[in-house]
């Protein structure tokens, strides 16, 4: 009887056998430096392939918005493009329009001056039968034009056989005569 008594005083309670695997109802005892450690552990490997797949989806993000800012400044080149292209086709489209058939005769106008030179000629007349001047008014009527009309036509006229002075007593109005000399040639 020592032997077993010696035997459970010595052992203190169960002692662990070799091939002893621990239980989930067993009880350890771990410092509060252990177990930081092993939470920290833990969170490391969890949160690993989190921040894996947010670095690979910034990549993501950062690679598609290079994508949209080429595609946005070719779209806006595209659109500028196309916009000219439409002016030209509108402009050709205005000249083809006005251009006359084949074989359709547009109304002649007479050439650039014969008008201007008719009208110099008709005024000249128009004076020598009036006794060499009339004023502006008078030609407008008889001409049968506006006043900014007679300025131009006046512009046109040769100096040497036309004069302008204003009218006696009322500065406002002009008179065209035929200088003195000339006024029968």
């Amino acid at each position: 009887m020592s032997n077993v008594a010696n035997a459970s005083i010595n052992t203190f309670g169960n002692s662990p056998k070799v091939d002893f695997v621990p239980t989930s109802e067993q009880l350890i005892t771990l410092t509060i430096g252990q177990l930081q450690d092993l939470v920290t552990q833990a969170v490391e490997k969890a949160n690993q392939p989190l921040q894996d797949r947010i670095e690979s989806l910034e990549k993501m993000v950062a690679t598609q918005d290079a994508k949209i800012a080429t595609l946005t400044s070719t779209q806006e080149q595209d659109v500028n493009r196309i916009c000219l292209d439409i002016a030209y086709d509108r402009q050709r489209l205005a000249r083809l329009e006005q251009r006359p058939a084949p074989g359709v005769t547009a109304p002649t106008a007479p050439p650039k001056g014969e008008k201007t030179i008719s009208r110099i000629a008709k005024v000249k007349n128009f004076l020598k039968t009036r006794g060499g001047g009339a004023t502006f008014q008078e030609c407008e009527r008889f001409l049968s034009i506006l006043p900014n009309q007679m300025t131009r036509l006046v512009s046109m006229m040769d100096k040497r056989s036309f004069e302008i002075f204003p009218r006696p007593g009322d500065g406002r109005q002009r008179i065209l005569r035929l200088k003195a000399g000339r006024s029968f040639t």
